[in-house]
């Protein structure tokens, strides 16, 4: 029986990002150029990027070629300690925060130090403290509600501990292999006790929508991407709510020599490469994603934690990064009520303005429920989802 030498040799290749074409109104079914990505990515996946196109004419359909693929998934070209140091310290982002927020970044432990509790379903009148590494916290099972943990009940003290402790926080790093160990991904993840309510813009309006979209914990990421070849940054991915954008890194702005800039946005902390306003919505209305340079900044490489690279032993991940539950409360109140309200006070047109700039927003902006941690999410051991 002949050998099927793709199996061995190679592995399927998808469509990436546009690069050039001729679609226009007159031909949408022209020429086009696509960048290519190999189908199956992860840090066991073994494809190979080597910058290959596709080339597509009309709507035709195409069978999808071959890439190259690291054959014994070898892990020699991945760096060690010392050198994810210094790529670190090389290239780690500076974050920029909005002139107007309240809710900033903390470590885990000063959240766990100041009060934050852990609840058991059916005993929620008696949570537990939380030790400061989170080693009382259960470990592995699955997200099943019946753990959360949530501030503390204190009513000042939970005013303080929402507004985090910026001067004292750090990012935490995940370094795994991409595409065949040719590529080194650093994930680096920022905790925010408390996400904000989020903001509608109206024509000329912006409108509160109160509690609608505010969550206790909330967990942001970067993902530098780093050639083995040479140790250079090529691409840098922004988390943006429930997807994000791989850019590559001549479009992105630097800070303080080699360190990219990342702009968080208000009240929602997703991540953006440039000030400005990105409105989740059509027609010039939607939730607002206000981003701009304030005062308030967070050089993620200072006191930056490594907490999991899992081809190092050396790496020991802390309790609390294996814990699968909610890092917050799921507050299970009628949205459609609550939208209801802020209809009420609008002027009749834009009533209907609004009900549209609300429709098909992700349940993660307009929800109250806090997010899993960092190693729950689909990216952990998967590609980034752009």
């Amino acid at each position: 029986m002949p050998i099927d030498y793709s199996l061995i040799w190679s592995k399927i290749v998808e469509f990436d990002g546009w690069i050039w074409g001729l679609t226009n109104e007159i031909d949408p079914n022209g020429l086009n150029v696509y960048g290519s990505r190999p189908k199956d990515r992860g840090a066991q996946a073994t494809g190979v990027s080597i910058g290959s196109f596709l080339v597509q004419n009309g709507l035709a359909d195409l069978s999808l070629p071959y890439c190259l693929k690291n054959n014994t998934n070898t892990l020699l070209a991945m760096p060690n300690f010392a050198q994810i140091e210094a790529l670190i310290q090389a290239y780690s982002p500076i974050i920029y925060f909005h002139p107007d927020e309240k809710y900033l970044p903390s470590t885990v432990n000063w959240y766990f130090e100041n009060g934050a509790l852990l609840y058991q379903k059916g005993l929620e009148s008696n949570p537990n403290p939380i030790e400061p590494n989170g080693s009382n916290l259960p470990q592995g099972g699955s997200d099943d509600d019946s753990y959360w943990l949530d501030l503390p009940i204190d009513d000042s003290a939970k005013d303080r501990v929402k507004k985090g402790d910026l001067d004292n926080a750090n990012a935490y790093f995940h370094i795994k292999p991409m595409f065949g160990a040719t590529f080194t991904d650093i994930a680096i993840w920022v905790f925010y006790p408390f996400n904000g309510p989020a903001r509608v813009k109206l024509e000329f309006l912006t409108i509160s929508l109160g509690k609608i979209g505010q969550h206790v914990g909330d967990w942001e990421h970067l993902t530098l991407r780093i050639s083995n070849f040479d140790g250079s940054l090529k691409y840098i991915y922004f988390s943006e709510h429930s997807g994000g954008t791989l850019l590559d890194a001549s479009q992105i702005e630097f800070g303080n020599g080699n360190k990219p800039v990342a702009y968080a946005s208000l009240n929602g902390h997703a991540f953006y490469s440039k000030p400005g306003l990105v409105l989740q919505g059509k027609g010039g209305n939607g939730i607002r994603n206000d981003t701009a340079k304030g005062k308030a900044a967070m050089d993620t490489g200072v006191r930056a934690a490594v907490v999991a690279a899992e081809y190092l032993a050396m790496v020991e991940e802390p309790p609390w990064l294996n814990y699968s539950r909610k890092w917050g409360p799921k507050v299970s109140y009628d949205i459609v009520k609550e939208i209801e309200k802020v209809k009420k006070v609008l002027p009749g047109k834009l009533k209907e303005v609004f009900e549209k700039a609300v429709s098909g927003v992700p349940n993660e902006v307009l929800g109250e429920e806090g997010p899993s941690g960092p190693k729950m999410k689909n990216n952990w051991n998967g590609d980034e989802k752009y």
